[in-house]
């Protein structure tokens, strides 16, 4: 008995002391992993990369930037159903324990007992806590010791931050696949849904996901996401978090990922997207732009960028198909599956509704084709092949561009055609309609251009159209393509010369000229575009409708080249401009999106306005960092409220850098332009439009600038590498009828309000031809503007015209009027 007392004691202390020895074992390893352990307050102030989203000035979404698509949501903001399914995928218990799950871990142990050796996935054992410290704090290391310090950041965590703050950390860091951070990301990406509107089975696909995005993706391992989807189903129904019905709904729902489409493909707007990322990248940096959560609206009306892109589309297509048919993109095998052939060739994904497709087999009459299949989200190509015709009636625009049948109309669609061709084709319409499985031969156009629309009071840009496609050239021509601006730079001129004491009725003479530009440059002569046709004495209003070269280069002589520069440097076309009489016929470069700002201060009346495409940034706090409107607005901050206390007023600041009466005279100047001059086909919009045609030296490049009241337009054509456009091209007849189709779009539901008169202009009566007082019965009388202290003059000194003594000629209405309507009579 006695030795079996000592035998029990001496267990008795070996246990103890093992005990012991284990707890100092245990309390040594704490101490061990404890002092290397990361700090885990820095959770307090995390800020994860958040994506920059960009929107239209109506709030819609046109872009998003991001190294880490994420949309951190405060918990407040996930609905129930997300956070029970994700409790239910990953830790029912989350909030129950103090960090560590030690029923979770006996649970996972038992089924990994059960389960040994089926091949089947060990439950995990780690809790939401856990997952926090490792994919905060840690790394993704597979070893004990990563686990022991994993735990005990977890029970520190648990007593520093509430369970949904713990909940909201984990909701926004994980990865759910497909480049989506974060349950807000994802709800996008998988389903183009905000969280509020995800249905049972969409919560519990993205909650199955943490665990292994990749092994669950929706198309290549289809059959095991729904499984593990359902599974998380099944759990809900388990913890009664959800009824019956919805579990039997949700697992019966197929599994259909919408692809979140480009908003800027929506809107036509990828060039204007893309100078909105250079601005924010100039003002703040990468680091702000792709992970600092900006919120960012832009001025991009969608609805005027449509009418512009499709407008300025058609304009390009319209003069490209004029040149004739110069061939198929590529030639590819149609034997065995043409799909997959198809499939790799890169096509614009901005075209629509063109379709890149491959001409299959051709006759006289018609041409069957196959359009290019689409990839699914795994990348296969897609099994499904659609085909159509194209008949003559779509092809008889294709004269061939070169070769012995140049210019000749097809008689025959295998003229154009031949199988193999990879081509471009959209429905072909008849009397407004589609008609049903039949196409029309489509080419993308080797001639490039852009537009801009702003509104001239404020100086937003509305519209921007860089070029034909986006996809297929990222150069955005509106900002960065320098182009000789030819005759619709000549406002400026005329402008700067209102503003320093002529008038619209003053004359300048109409004749040949020569400039002798110094030693060994040799004589300049400028001509009109009407080579060796002259007007004799002309005024300023007839010779701007006219747009006469020598007018404007003698009055330059006049007024002064640095006088011109000083004005073009004011309105922003030049930053600086040369000495040189050429200059005077818009010989220098410069964007059209300067020469729109330009044009807007004529519409604004003379304020000083600077293009910009941003209204308001503020950062992923909501607090604005920047504002474009900088007017003062006086009283709309009154203290105690609304005390019938007279109204707030803006107050504007803006320089004037062109007097509101000068900015009316060139305004009305240019309503004659396109009432009886160059801009004729701009009439067909029905509203008071002023504007201005340009085409420079060897038709290389054709502009319209113009506007009404509230909006203006600028847009050019020409070719990227210079080169003519064809004797035939013009500003009036190339340019101004894209300018058209967009205003009466863009004005269709506008009233038609004219151009406003400031105080002080006089409108008096004279006639249009001499700009002299006109009678009671002139037919020819128009109202025009004068600034106070100037009227229609009795006689003229007739710029560019010297008597024989070399003085000025004075020519006295009454006696040669006649000879100032005719041009003749030897004045030049």
């Amino acid at each position: 008995m006695r030795l079996l007392v000592r035998f029990l004691g001496f267990l008795f202390a070996a246990g103890t002391v093992v005990f012991l020895v284990g707890v100092a074992a245990v309390a040594g390893a704490i101490w061990h992993f404890s002092k290397d352990l990361p700090d885990y307050s820095q959770l307090q102030d995390y800020e994860p990369p958040v994506m920059t989203r960009v929107h239209a000035a109506d709030g819609s979404l046109l872009a998003e930037y991001a190294k880490e698509r994420r949309l951190y949501l405060p918990i407040q903001a996930v609905p129930k159903l997300v956070i029970n399914a994700f409790l239910a995928a990953e830790d029912k218990n989350f909030y129950e324990h103090g960090g560590i799950d030690f029923s979770g871990m006996a649970r996972a142990a038992i089924l990994y007992a059960e389960n040994y050796g089926s091949g089947r996935r060990p439950q995990g054992a780690s809790t939401i806590t856990q997952q926090v410290a490792k994919n905060f704090l840690l790394n993704n290391e597979v070893s004990f010791a990563r686990k022991i310090k994993e735990a005990l950041l977890a029970m520190r965590i648990e007593r520093a931050y509430s369970k949904d703050k713990i909940l909201e950390l984990y909701l926004n860091e994980i990865y759910l696949g497909l480049g989506a951070y974060g349950i807000g990301a994802a709800s996008l990406v998988y389903f183009d849904k905000s969280v509020n509107e995800l249905t049972v089975a969409e919560a519990a696909y993205l909650a199955s996901l943490p665990k292994a995005p990749a092994a669950l993706h929706p198309v290549r391992n289809h059959d095991r996401a729904i499984e593990r989807r359902n599974y998380v189903v099944d759990r809900l129904l388990e913890n009664g978090w959800i009824k019956q019905s919805d579990a039997d709904i949700a697992r019966k729902d197929p599994l259909i990922v919408t692809n979140h489409a480009n908003a800027a493909h929506i809107f036509a707007g990828e060039y204007f997207a893309e100078e909105v990322r250079r601005d924010i990248l100039e003002r703040y940096g990468e680091k702000k732009l792709y992970e600092g959560g900006l919120s960012v609206r832009t001025t991009l009306d969608p609805k005027i960028q449509m009418m512009a892109r499709k407008t300025m589309a058609a304009g390009l297509v319209n003069y490209d198909e004029a040149q004739g048919w110069r061939g198929p993109i590529n030639r590819i095998d149609v034997s065995g599956d043409w799909g997959v052939k198809l499939a790799d060739i890169k096509s614009l994904s901005d075209v629509s509704p063109w379709r890149m497709a491959v001409v299959l087999e051709t006759s006289e009459q018609s041409a069957r084709i196959g359009f290019q299949p689409g990839r699914e989200l795994g990348g296969a190509v897609s099994k499904d092949r659609q085909t159509g015709i194209i008949t003559l009636d779509g092809v008889r625009w294709a004269k061939p561009a070169s070769g012995p049948a140049r210019g000749r109309t097809p008689a025959a669609v295998s003229q154009v055609l031949a199988p193999g061709d990879v081509i471009y084709a959209d429905p072909l319409i008849k009397d407004g309609d589609p008609v049903e499985g039949q196409y029309r031969l489509r080419q993308l156009p080797e001639v490039s251009g852009a537009m801009v629309a702003m509104d001239p009071w404020t100086g937003r840009v509305l519209a921007m159209v860089g070029g034909f496609s986006f996809d297929q050239s990222q150069f955005n021509r509106a900002t960065q393509a320098y182009r000789q601006p030819g005759s619709s730079f000549k406002p400026i001129v005329y402008s700067s010369a209102l503003d320093n004491g002529y008038t619209p009725s003053t004359v300048v003479v109409d004749a040949p000229i020569e400039i002798d530009q110094g030693q060994g440059v040799g004589v300049w002569r400028p001509d009109n575009f009407s080579a060796g046709k002259y007007r004799g004495p002309t005024t300023l209003r007839n010779a701007l409708r006219w747009s006469l070269n020598t007018v404007t280069v003698r009055l330059a002589q006049d007024i002064g080249m640095p006088l011109i520069g000083e004005y073009a440097k004011r309105f922003g076309v030049y930053d600086e401009l040369p000495n040189y009489l050429s200059y005077a016929l818009g010989a220098g470069e410069t964007t059209v999106m300067r020469m729109v700002t330009a044009y807007s201060m004529f519409a604004n009346g003379g304020r000083r306005v600077k293009a910009t495409l941003i209204d308001r940034i503020q950062d992923r706090y909501g607090h604005t960092i920047f504002r474009q409107d900088q007017r003062e607005c006086r009283g709309c901050d009154a203290p105690g409220g609304w005390k019938n206390q007279p109204e707030p007023q803006l107050v504007d600041h803006r320089e004037q850098v062109l007097d509101s009466m000068t900015a009316y005279q060139i305004t009305s100047m240019l309503e004659g332009v396109v009432q009886r001059g160059t801009a004729t086909v701009m009439r067909d919009v029905g509203k008071p439009i002023a504007g201005k045609t340009g085409t420079t030296n060897d038709e290389k490049d054709v502009w319209f600038v113009g506007f009404s009241p509230d909006l203006v337009v600028g847009l050019y054509l020409g070719y990227d590498k210079p080169r003519s456009l064809g004797r035939l091209a013009q500003g009036g007849h190339t340019a101004a009828p894209i300018a058209r189709d967009f205003m009466k779009l863009a004005l269709a539901d506008k009233p038609a309000v004219p151009f406003k008169v400031p105080a002080g202009i006089k409108l008096i009566r004279v006639d249009q031809m001499t700009g002299m007082r006109a009678g009671p019965n002139d037919p020819q009388a128009i109202l025009e503007a004068f600034k106070p202290g100037t009227a229609p003059p009795d006689n003229y000194s007739v710029i560019g015209v010297a008597d024989a003594d070399g003085r000025t000629l004075t020519v006295s209405p009454d006696a040669d009027r006649t000879i100032l309507r005719s041009g003749t009579g030897g004045l030049y």
